[in-house]
């Protein structure tokens, strides 16, 4: 049941390390950041896809970029992270419920 959301949580961790590595070395092509990532070059090209596709990168002719809108984006990460940790804990509380009313006798 928690696979999935492990699952994503994988790849936003992959789409965020791409993102860093863009930061700290635009413009950079796809073979420069699968070297710094260790990922292979269709996951960093996905990766990519997704980034542009929020507007937080674009192509360039010698590489990845930020947007003019990635400030504005990227300072909302901070805000959307804390709400999915609170959810989170809610979650966490739910099921520490279930498991300690799974284990009274009936």
């Amino acid at each position: 049941m928690f696979r999935r959301v492990e699952n994503e949580l994988e790849i936003l961790e992959r789409h965020l390390n791409v993102l860093r590595v863009v930061i700290e070395n635009e413009p950079i092509g796809i073979l420069k950041i699968s070297e710094e990532t260790g990922l292979s070059s269709h996951k960093v090209r996905y990766s990519l896809r997704i980034l542009e596709h929020f507007g937080i990168i674009e192509p360039s002719p010698h590489g990845a970029v930020l947007t003019k809108r990635a400030p504005e984006i990227i300072s909302r990460f901070e805000e959307d992270l804390r709400e999915i940790s609170e959810r989170v804990g809610r979650v966490e509380k739910i099921a520490r419920e279930i498991a300690e009313n799974f284990k009274k006798p009936y």
